[in-house]
């Protein structure tokens, strides 16, 4: 008998064996799921952009001259809260307007005016002369967490939505308006903002307006701030109804200043900071109270107050006429002062 020797390169091809690599199954199972993600991700974005995108109008902005008459000076963009004309805007883009149009996706233009506005927000309303609109949804910027989806939008030409995606990077950033005020809980995103943006439209996947954007720092790229939808709420509503935003005022001048380790102890408080009260306006609310210069503020509605930001957060929030209970310290001792805030001036 003749035996065959068999080559070994032959009896199992390297052909044979990569067919049957688990390895590469996987491979292309993974592929598939990368792309099935994508897909998921594209129809969320695009299902929003048919929700919201007849909702964004670009807002144009014409300021009176007296010896030119009114010439274009910048444009913004808005969202459409109701079907009967009402945007939300930013108040920057509208401030000092002489005249005001709007234009809609659809390329019609008609022409709008200031209901209110509120600098310490950055928040305007704005009504045009339109009914039955496409409107969208005010949603809740407190559920909001960090690494979720969110899409910014506008209208800065007219005619054609600009749309941008990122994630939420933070919440509860807080920073300063053009007036100095501190404006809380700010949304830091990703989703670059384009040049006419402000005043458009932060929305989440289920196209609910989570935020207004108002601003990017031009030093970092690709940061976006927006003001919270649950702030815009309170705003809107002031606007609405009474065409300004009332915050009410103790009308006192006030810093920031430690406090004696001993007297802490002594008092049992939570902090050794407190707000020291440098000057009383005449006849304003501290005054009327009986608040004098010298007295540290330490607590307002038991709410433990360390930073003139703290005050301000407080009184400003609280119904203008109803009365607030202030906590000071006056050399050694400890008093509840009753103390009705007054509305501060516009």
């Amino acid at each position: 008998m003749r035996w065959r020797k068999l080559n070994p390169l032959y009896t199992i091809s390297s052909d044979h064996h990569s067919h049957y690599d688990p390895t590469r199954r996987e491979v292309r199972r993974s592929e598939a799921s990368d792309v099935d993600l994508l897909d998921a991700y594209s129809r969320a974005v695009t299902t929003v952009v048919d929700i919201v995108g007849a909702t964004v109008v670009s807002i144009h902005i014409d300021k009176d001259f007296p010896m030119y008459g009114y010439e274009p000076t910048s444009t913004g963009s808005g969202v459409v809260i109701t079907p009967d004309g009402y945007i939300l805007t930013n108040s920057h883009v509208v401030h000092e307007a002489g005249r005001l149009t709007t234009t809609f996706t659809d390329g019609t233009t008609v022409e709008a005016t200031i209901v209110g506005e509120d600098p310490a927000t950055d928040l305007a309303l704005i009504r045009a002369h339109a009914s039955n609109l496409s409107h969208a949804v005010l949603g809740d910027s407190k559920r909001l967490k960090v690494g979720q989806l969110v899409i910014a939008m506008g209208n800065p030409l007219g005619f054609q939505s600009s749309v941008s995606t990122g994630v939420v990077s933070a919440v509860g950033r807080a920073l300063r308006s053009q007036d100095g005020m501190l404006i809380e809980n700010i949304i830091q995103h990703t989703a670059p903002l384009n040049p006419g943006n402000s005043g458009g439209p932060l929305v989440d996947s289920r196209g609910h307006v989570v935020g207004i954007n108002t601003a990017i720092i031009a030093q970092a790229q690709g940061i976006g701030f927006a003001i919270p939808a649950s702030t815009a709420n309170w705003v809107l509503a002031q606007l609405m109804r009474h065409g300004r935003v009332r915050r009410g005022n103790l009308g006192i001048m006030a810093r920031e200043r430690p406090l004696d380790r001993k007297l802490v102890r002594f008092h049992h408080l939570k902090r050794a900071q407190a707000i020291e009260i440098v000057a009383v306006e005449p006849d304003g609310a501290a005054a009327r109270a009986g608040i004098i210069p010298g007295d540290l503020l330490i607590a307002i509605n038991q709410r433990t107050v360390t930073r003139v930001d703290d005050v301000q957060r407080i009184i400003s929030e609280w119904p203008v006429g109803q009365p607030v209970i202030v906590e000071i310290l006056r050399r050694l001792h400890r008093y509840k002062i009753r103390v009705t805030p007054l509305e501060a001036a516009a």
